[in-house]
């Protein structure tokens, strides 16, 4: 199981999320939390992150940086260079890696060249599609130019390397459709892909539109837009390393290993996640809120605060480690998070029940989900049984 650390240390990595809530529209897929920009508001959401960053420090510097959204884009080349330097205050290794999300509506050379002064070193491209029809379809912001635009200005410097994200399973999308925006991608030539299947999201456009039939869910349909992938971008250079996650050799996002991997992180700005000192928290989803809980002497706003103990991670650990393509170590995991060889008995009489059906096998010490069983990751999730009560966590390392 991946647990990143510090080069030349046993300290865990420790991630930093920030959230910039801020878009000028909304797709219909899109159910993440986000304001319209305004002067008031975005002088708002600096002073919240500044208070916050100030209150909330690490405990070690930050390995890997990781801004979304919203459209982090949508702000000015100075206001970018505000952020980033909020961010650097926050104390940075050298080197870290940084990934801003960028909408390709956003990108200019003056935006990169700030960014990649600042440190910046990753970019995230919402390509979703290079089909115009299916572009207009899924309610998004700009033409499919937009994206090779952006593209060729992040190509021209050399500080980035660059993710690309792709939706299929849209309605009205074909196999065929999908298979073209693959080889498009992968024409760029960029060092990672994201390849997501479009989620019916409550109080989004496009739940709208399964609640009144005008779409359906075609969970067959879907399996067929995997595969397609699956086979495709591996055969052009590009190794499968997660469920919905490609790149080139040695370029995987870094950030998400960390949170996939149950180590530690802090997320600043509303609607931000942490996992951090023995707690899980999300701020609230709203600016006002969060901004105000984050004045000197007031209480944080959080819509979730939750203690989270070893047995938690070690779960976590596992689910999520099921979805990568290495598989995971039980034996290491039950060593990294103390659990003991009796609390993993349902664990493995289930994955023996996995590998009967042909969808987990295990070998030198790993356990990987076959292509059947990434297929069906979710169920195999919901289906999990419970790890047993840790007995004692007295003198356990500090999971993170």
């Amino acid at each position: 199981m991946f647990v990143q650390e510090k080069q030349g240390s046993n300290v865990p990595a420790l991630g930093l999320y920030a959230h910039v809530p801020f878009c000028s529209t909304t797709c219909d897929f899109c159910a993440f939390y986000q304001e319209r920009p305004s002067k008031k508001g975005i002088e708002s959401f600096f002073r919240g992150l500044e208070s916050e960053i100030l209150r909330f420090p690490g405990d070690r510097p930050f390995s890997t940086v990781f801004v979304g959204g919203g459209t982090p884009g949508i702000l000015s080349a100075d206001q970018l260079e505000r952020l980033c330097g909020l961010i650097r205050s926050a104390g940075l290794e050298k080197g870290c890696e940084w990934t801003i999300e960028l909408a390709p509506t956003e990108v200019t050379a003056e935006k990169l060249r700030i960014l990649a002064e600042n440190g910046v070193n990753r970019a995230s491209i919402g390509a979703q599609t290079f089909d115009p029809g299916m572009m207009e379809a899924l309610g998004r912001g700009h033409k499919v130019e937009k994206t090779y635009e952006a593209y060729s200005l992040l190509r021209e410097s050399a500080a980035f390397r660059v993710n690309l994200d792709l939706i299929f399973g849209a309605p009205g999308q074909t196999l065929a459709m999908w298979e073209e925006d693959l080889h498009k991608a992968v024409e760029l030539d960029p060092e990672h892909l994201s390849t997501y299947c479009l989620t019916f999201e409550e109080d989004t456009a496009m739940y709208l539109r399964l609640a009144e039939g005008k779409v359906r869910l075609e969970p067959e349909r879907e399996a067929a837009f995997y595969e397609k992938a699956w086979a495709l971008l591996p055969a052009r250079g590009y190794p499968q390393y997660e469920v919905s996650n490609f790149s080139k050799p040695g370029m995987p996002c870094l950030h998400n290993l960390n949170t996939w991997g149950m180590n530690e992180w802090i997320g600043y700005g509303p609607s931000a996640s942490s996992q951090y000192g023995g707690f899980r928290r999300k701020n609230s989803a709203s600016l006002d809120l969060w901004e105000k809980g984050m004045r000197p002497g007031a209480q944080p706003a959080y819509d979730e605060w939750t203690p989270i103990g070893f047995r938690d991670l070690a779960m976590d650990a596992i689910i999520f480690g099921l979805r990568m393509n290495e598989g995971i170590s039980l034996v290491d995991l039950a060593r990294r998070f103390g659990v003991g060889e009796g609390e993993l008995s349902e664990i493995r009489r289930f994955f023996a029940e996995l590998e009967d059906a042909g969808m987990l096998k295990s070998e030198a010490g790993a356990s990987r989900l076959t292509t059947e069983g990434r297929m069906r990751c979710d169920a195999v999730a919901v289906e999990m049984p419970e790890l047993q009560p840790v007995r004692t966590e007295k003198g356990l390392p500090q999971a993170g």
